[in-house]
């Protein structure tokens, strides 16, 4: 149902999937403004009802703002219309089809809630963007920000995780995915952060991974997040094990430095460029916390790259500006080209040393369904993978 809210201008939609189980929270704040979360349900509610203080502590805590004409078309067109199939007539279906076939990109999600965002012509991945959900959310809430940064940069592949549930002790330990424990947002309670650590080696297996299966080089990598998503990956990007091991470089929105105390900048890694975006006029992380949290860094620690953009206004979201002000980042330390481009590119399995399931595999992910239909040939489907890396399809 849709219900427009009386006192403010917001229309609210909630559209329900895997029907009273999982709901997703849509706000219109004006034709250019769009806010979105998941929510999840146990039981069967006889009513639902939103009032202008839930949606006001939906917004801050758990939501991205996206205010660009742009990402939210995407949303309309894709993650919308995905979810609301029943909706959708036979022509907007074809159109759909038509501009999934022609992306350059292919998202993959998996049981465990990881999403991934990745080139389709896998020989042409040359980097490696992490991003982390806020607290309360899931790798869904950045979907469609990641596909719009992965349609501008093509050389890349996201990957999106989603956080474990567990008690939180600032909202009453109510259970809802969240990288740690936060029991206030104070700089004393700021220090207790139980589970941060488990989900530090959560971001050190997916960029081992990454690498052990394409020799994609570390220097090749990047963490971003929002608000605990954001603090997650700057806790994690500048304690990696080895210097080895150092990143391109750390995206921060609305986030700020957990468990001060116990950071140890790894030897090595002080240079890592560090993009903190945040809202001077966000109520939930404070702007004076994210003008600390680099104090700290850079004055305590031994940081030497940290950029903070302060945005007038802004509350605890994501506008296009910040956006921008991300892509011209992630261009900076993940360039398409440049004096080492052969040793970036990503270097695959031979397609005649996979077994049958991985060429399935590699043909899924691919977007090459329809073309293997038949086969029952090895080679066949050999041939298909190859011609694909070929650019031959």
């Amino acid at each position: 149902k849709s219900q427009r809210l009386a006192n403010c201008n917001t229309k609210y939609s909630i559209i329900t999937t895997k029907p009273l189980r999982r709901m997703q929270l849509i706000c219109r704040i004006s034709t250019n403004t769009s806010i979105r979360s998941g929510i999840r349900v146990r039981s069967v509610p006889k009513r639902f009802k939103l009032t202008g203080a839930a949606a006001y502590a939906s917004s801050v805590a758990f939501l991205s703002v996206f205010q660009s004409l742009a990402v939210v078309s995407s949303f309309s067109s894709n993650s919308f219309h995905s979810r609301s199939r029943s909706a959708s007539s036979s022509s907007s279906s074809s159109s759909s089809s038509s501009a999934r076939s022609m992306s350059t990109f292919t998202t993959q999600r998996d049981s465990n809630g990881v999403v991934t965002i990745a080139p389709k012509r896998e020989t042409e991945q040359s980097g490696l963007v992490v991003i982390c959900h806020g607290l309360g959310d899931s790798a869904e809430g950045f979907v469609d920000m990641a596909e719009s940064l992965a349609s501008q940069m093509p050389h890349l592949k996201f990957i999106l995780p989603t956080a474990p549930t567990q008690p939180v002790t600032m909202n009453m330990g109510m259970p809802m995915p969240s990288w740690y424990d936060i029991t206030g947002l104070d700089e004393r309670s700021n220090e207790n952060c139980n589970g941060i650590h488990t989900s530090q080696t959560t971001l050190h297996t997916i960029l081992q991974t990454e690498h052990q299966t394409t020799s994609l080089p570390y220097t090749r990598m990047a963490l971003a997040g929002f608000s605990q998503g954001g603090a997650l990956s700057l806790f994690t990007g500048m304690q990696m094990p080895t210097k080895e091991q150092k990143l391109a470089g750390i995206v921060v929105m609305s986030g700020y430095l957990p468990a001060s105390k116990k950071f140890t900048i790894t030897e090595g890694l002080e240079d890592t460029p560090i993009l903190h975006c945040h809202g001077e006029a966000d109520p939930m992380v404070r702007v004076d916390m994210a003008r600390r949290s680099r104090e700290v860094l850079l004055e305590e620690k031994g940081a030497k790259d940290y950029t903070l953009k302060t945005y007038p206004g802004l509350v605890h979201s994501v506008i296009p500006e910040e956006v921008q002000e991300v892509i011209a980042f992630l261009g900076t330390i993940l360039p398409r080209e440049g004096e080492n481009s052969d040793e970036w590119s990503v270097k695959l399995k031979d397609p005649k040393d996979m077994s049958v399931k991985e060429l399935r595999e590699a043909i899924r992910k691919a977007g090459l369904g329809r073309a293997a239909v038949g086969f029952m040939e090895k080679s066949e489907f050999i041939k298909l993978v190859q011609d694909h890396r070929d650019g031959k399809l």
